[in-house]
């Protein structure tokens, strides 16, 4: 189950350094108004959470003492080099943290500001907290590109042809993504069977 967090992880990190490359500096920091987030103060929150979250993890509470969660949402970077550090040392924190998940802890019990968490369910709060604001990011991002914006998933009006592309790429004598049943069938494997 750990690579299966870290596949959908990574993806969402995908999206958001494939996002940055078509940024300049300029538009990292640029904010509709004085109520909205940059892309830059975004990145801050998301690696602060990250870095408060992760660090410890097994042993100490997900809401750290020194993070000031509010300092997240003002501005601290000069470049995009700066952005682009705390990116990666947010990730790296949580990509490590999940490399110590197993199957024997997977179930055992963190907290966040107190509050009891499974690892399995403060994973799926961060799976849906995270990709939450990378699409933030992507739609700032959108704005502020326009014409110029090169898609990061199916390219509009180009959905039938994706389509025809997946289904010759997988033909149907491959199991799909489901581990308990065949592809193209209601057939039970034999391992998730009921006894």
């Amino acid at each position: 189950m750990k690579d299966l967090f870290i596949k959908r992880f990574l993806y969402y990190k995908e999206l958001g350094d494939k996002t940055f490359a078509q940024l300049s500096d300029e538009q990292l920091f640029w904010q509709y108004n004085e109520e909205s987030n940059s892309i830059a103060i975004i990145v801050n929150h998301i690696a602060g959470n990250m870095l408060s979250r992760w660090t410890n993890f097994l042993t100490e509470d997900g809401e750290k003492d020194w993070r000031n969660r509010d300092a997240e949402f003002v501005n601290s970077f000069s470049t995009k080099t700066d952005v682009l550090e705390f990116w990666e040392k947010g990730w790296n924190c949580l990509l490590d943290a999940l490399d110590q998940i197993t199957n024997d802890n997977i179930h055992a019990t963190i907290y966040i500001r107190s509050e009891a968490h499974s690892i399995l369910d403060a994973v799926l709060r961060q799976l849906a907290h995270y990709p939450y604001h990378i699409g933030q990011i992507i739609y700032i991002a959108k704005m502020l590109k326009n014409d110029d914006w090169k898609t990061l998933s199916i390219a509009r009006n180009k959905s039938a042809e994706f389509n025809h592309k997946m289904h010759s790429k997988f033909d149907s004598s491959q199991e799909n993504s489901s581990s308990v049943c065949f592809a193209k069938s209601d057939e039970v494997r034999e391992d998730y069977k009921p006894e």
